[in-house]
């Protein structure tokens, strides 16, 4: 009698026949980098993809963003990268260290898929930050066996790439708001842009106090925090 077919069974045919990785090259290449091979996980409970560096292509600092010569390997590292069929997937890359005569110091190189010590590749918190725009946080981080805190983390590197790589000329209205993320009255505080024909989240602050408020406006400095003209707050933030 042949075993019934299964989303498990599905995604292991996938993986034998080499189909996830011709769908990573197709569309998440990255310079520099080959995917070597997927496997179930010994629990079967996610996929692991292999990355290796490409034959002769050079380490990138992390610091000046320029080749360096390689100097050790660090251990073996995890990356979550976006579910396929619903299965978790991760990245699996030992880290390279380079020697950066720019920097005079021994750092660990940069990766495209990756930022820092995130544990998410840049393209699931992209995912992640997107999908929370439609969802609450803990109705996304459900809907894709992730946890509220990533969800979190995806949303705020989003907002601060965002705000480190767009012109921000005029802000004149903005919204305050908080969100409960832990039992014992631990808030966040969220601020948003609401101008008309404008609506986007500008930054993302622990706790709802004064003080974190400040935060905001530090961050924006004291030339766009002068042009605002209106603050609209249903919370139990004092502004």
């Amino acid at each position: 009698m042949a075993a019934p077919f299964t989303l498990e069974v599905f995604a292991f045919e996938m993986i034998r026949a080499m189909e996830l990785l011709t769908i990573l090259n197709h569309c998440h290449r990255h310079r520099g980098f080959v995917y070597q091979h997927a496997r179930f996980s010994p629990d079967k409970k996610s996929i692991e993809v292999s990355v290796r560096p490409r034959e002769g292509s050079a380490a990138v600092c992390s610091g000046c963003h320029q080749p360096a010569p390689g100097y050790d390997h660090l251990p073996e590292r995890r990356f979550e990268f976006i579910p396929f069929w619903g299965i978790l997937v991760f990245f699996l890359y030992p880290m390279r260290r380079v020697h950066c005569r720019n920097c005079g110091i021994v750092v660990v190189e940069e990766v495209p898929w990756g930022d820092g010590k995130h544990q998410l590749t840049r393209a699931y918190m992209l995912f992640l930050a997107r999908w929370a725009r439609k969802l609450s946080w803990k109705e996304t981080a459900d809907a894709f066996h992730t946890s509220w805190d990533q969800v979190c983390d995806a949303v705020e590197y989003v907002v601060h790439w965002g705000l480190e790589h767009r012109t921000l000329e005029s802000i004149c209205a903005i919204g305050v708001d908080e969100i409960q993320y832990a039992k014992g009255h631990k808030y966040l505080t969220l601020v948003y842009q609401i101008d008309q024909g404008i609506t986007r989240l500008l930054w993302v602050g622990k706790e709802r106090t004064i003080e974190s408020f400040q935060g905001f406006f530090t961050l924006i400095g004291e030339q766009l925090a002068s042009q605002i003209q209106f603050v609209c707050s249903d919370s139990g933030l004092c502004v």
